[in-house]
C-alpha cells in the first residue's frame, strides 16, 4: 500500500512535468504576458509578506503552527500561542540576528564598496548563532534547532513509478493542475526578478526547463518543483549576478548534505527565519505601487487585488485575481476602445483631439471622429453607436448655436489596423444611418489591410471612391473648400 501511495504522488509529479514541457513545446509562453507589471508588483509584495509571516514560527519559537498561509490563520496561530508557545530566548536570537542582517544591508546600500557585507551576513549569522547555541546549550531551554539531518541525497524512485491502476487518472488530473499552478508561480516570480535585474524572460524555455526538472525530479522522490520566492530572494539579496551561482550553490548543497550535515545540528531555526525575513522585507515596493496609483487606477486595482489575494487567501488565489483583473481590463479596452472628436490646430493643416488641444477648432458643417482601435466583432457595435452619439450631440449643439448643419462625417482611420466582417457590417449600418440624416460618410487614411477589405466587401464602392482620402486635411478640403482657402492664406 505504501508503494502505491508513493507511486501515485510520483505519477502526479510526472504529469506535472509533462504538462509544463508540453506547454513549452507548443510555444504557449505568451501566456505569461497576461501577468501585468501592476499584478506582479502586488503579487511580489503579497508573497513577501506571506513568506515573512510564515517565518514567525521559527522566529518566535512556536511549536504548533498553522499550515495555512493566509494572514488571518497565521496571526490567529501566533496570538493563540502567545502565552505558552513563545520562547523568549528564541526571540532574542532572532531579533538580534535580524537587526544585524538589516544593518548589513543598510551598510551595503550606503557604500557600494562594502557590497560584500550584506552578502556574507547570512553566513556569519549562521556560524555565530550555531556556535552560541552549542556553547550555551540554549536548546535545553526551548530554543528550536535544526537537529538531525539525513546525510546524502535522495535515492532513486524509478521503481515506484506506476502508470496503471486506480490512481493513474487521479494522479494525472491533479498533476496537470499542480503543474499549471507551479508553472504560473514560477513564471510570476521569474518575471519579478527579471524586471529587477533587467533581463528578458523566455516563457517557452522556462516551461520546458521546469517540466524537464519535474520529470527528472520524479525519479528522485522530489516535490513538484517551482520557483522559490524565498530562496530566490535570498539569492538576489546576496548579490548573485548570473546562473553560475546556482551551479556553485548546488555543489555546496551536495557537499553539505554529503559531509557537513552534523555541523548544523545546533543551528537555531530563528536564524533561518531571520535570513528569509531580511531577504523579503525589501521586496514590498511601496514606491512602485504609488506610481501605479498615479498612472492608472485600474492597474492599481489589479496590484491591490493580487496583493490581498496572496495575503488573505493563497498565492494561487492572488495570481488568479491578478490575471482575472488584467484580462478584464484587456477585454474592457478591446470592447470599449477610445474615440475622439478632432479639430484643426490653428495655422496648420493638422487635426488633433479637441480635448487634448483646446485651441483646436471644429470645422463648420463637418464632424471629424477618430477611432483608436481595430474594428472587430467585439467592439464594432460600440464604435458605430459611439460615433452616432457623437453626431447626435454635435447636432444638438449646432441647433442651439445656429451654426452650419452637419453635412459630412469624416472617420479618421489611421489607428484602425484591421477590420473583420462584423466591423464591415457595422460600417455599412453607419453609412445607411447617415444617409437617412442626409449626411455623407467620408473615410481618411484607412490602412492597406482595411482598404483591401473595404474593396472586397464592396463597401468602398457604396461609400464612393471619391469619399476615401489620404489625410484628414484632404478630406476636409474636399468637404469644405472655403476652410482650405483660409488655411492656405494663413500659412502664406
Amino acid at each position: 500500500m505504501q508503494q502505491n501511495i508513493g507511486g501515485w504522488h510520483l505519477q502526479l509529479h510526472v504529469f506535472a512535468g509533462i504538462t509544463q514541457v508540453s506547454l513549452g513545446f507548443l510555444r504557449l509562453g505568451f501566456l505569461i504576458d497576461f501577468l501585468s507589471h501592476a499584478a506582479i508588483v502586488g503579487f511580489m509584495g503579497g508573497a513577501a509578506i506571506t513568506i515573512a509571516l510564515q517565518q514567525l514560527k521559527g522566529f518566535l519559537g512556536i511549536k504548533k503552527f498553522t499550515k495555512k498561509t493566509d494572514i488571518v490563520s497565521v496571526m490567529h496561530s501566533v496570538f493563540a500561542s502567545a502565552h505558552h508557545g513563545w520562547n523568549w530566548q528564541t526571540i532574542v536570537i532572532g531579533a538580534s540576528l535580524l537587526s544585524f542582517l538589516l544593518f548589513a544591508k543598510y551598510i551595503g546600500k550606503k557604500n557600494s564598496k562594502l557590497f560584500w557585507v550584506p552578502a556574507i551576513g547570512p553566513l556569519i549569522s549562521v556560524i555565530l548563532s550555531t556556535f552560541f547555541v552549542y556553547v550555551t546549550r540554549a536548546d535545553k531551554d526551548g530554543v528550536q534547532i535544526v537537529n538531525h539531518i539525513e546525510k546524502g541525497i535522495n535515492p532513486s524512485s524509478v521503481n515506484q513509478l506506476y502508470f496503471s491502476g486506480d490512481h493513474l487518472l487521479k494522479g494525472a488530473r491533479i498533476g496537470i493542475v499542480a503543474g499549471m499552478i507551479a508553472l504560473t508561480e514560477a513564471i510570476a516570480i521569474g518575471r519579478t526578478f527579471a524586471a529587477m535585474k533587467d533581463y528578458q524572460l523566455d516563457g517557452n524555455k522556462e516551461m520546458v526547463a521546469l517540466g524537464t526538472m519535474n520529470i527528472v525530479g520524479s525519479m528522485a522522490s522530489c516535490y513538484v518543483a517551482t520557483g522559490s520566492f524565498s530562496r530566490s530572494a535570498v539569492n538576489y539579496m546576496s548579490g548573485c549576478q548570473t546562473a553560475v551561482s546556482n551551479i556553485v550553490m548546488s555543489i555546496v548543497v551536495f557537499l553539505t548534505l554529503q559531509f557537513m550535515t552534523p555541523l548544523f545540528k545546533y543551528t537555531p531555526n530563528a536564524v533561518l527565519s531571520a535570513i528569509i525575513i531580511s531577504a523579503v522585507v525589501g521586496l514590498v515596493d511601496f514606491d512602485a505601487a504609488y506610481l501605479i496609483w498615479k498612472i492608472d487606477k485600474f492597474d492599481f486595482v489589479a496590484c491591490v487585488g493580487a496583493f490581498f489575494g496572496v495575503v488573505f487567501a493563497s498565492v494561487e488565489i492572488g495570481l488568479l485575481i491578478a490575471v482575472s483583473i488584467s484580462l478584464f481590463k484587456l477585454l474592457l479596452q478591446v470592447t470599449r476602445p477610445r474615440t475622439a472628436i478632432l479639430g484643426n490646430v490653428p495655422r496648420t493643416t493638422v487635426y488633433r483631439n479637441i480635448l487634448q488641444y483646446p485651441d483646436a477648432t471644429k470645422v463648420p458643417g463637418v464632424l471629424i471622429v477618430r477611432v483608436d482601435s481595430a474594428i472587430y466583432f467585439s467592439n464594432s457595435n460600440y464604435i458605430k453607436e459611439r460615433i452616432l452619439r457623437w453626431l447626435t450631440d454635435e447636432e444638438e449643439l449646432v441647433n442651439k448655436s445656429g451654426h452650419q448643419k452637419i453635412q459630412f462625417l469624416i472617420v479618421e482611420m489611421s489607428p484602425v489596423t484591421d477590420i473583420d466582417t462584423s466591423g464591415i457590417h457595422a460600417m455599412e449600418e453607419l453609412y445607411r444611418s447617415l444617409q437617412k440624416r442626409e449626411i455623407q460618410l467620408v473615410l481618411a487614411n484607412p490602412g492597406p489591410v482595411v482598404i483591401d477589405k473595404l474593396h472586397a466587401s464592396d463597401l468602398a464602392q457604396q461609400i464612393g471612391e471619391d469619399k476615401i482620402f489620404l489625410t484628414v486635411a484632404n478630406a476636409v478640403a474636399a468637404c469644405s473648400p472655403k476652410l482650405l482657402e483660409e488655411c492656405a492664406n494663413i500659412a502664406g
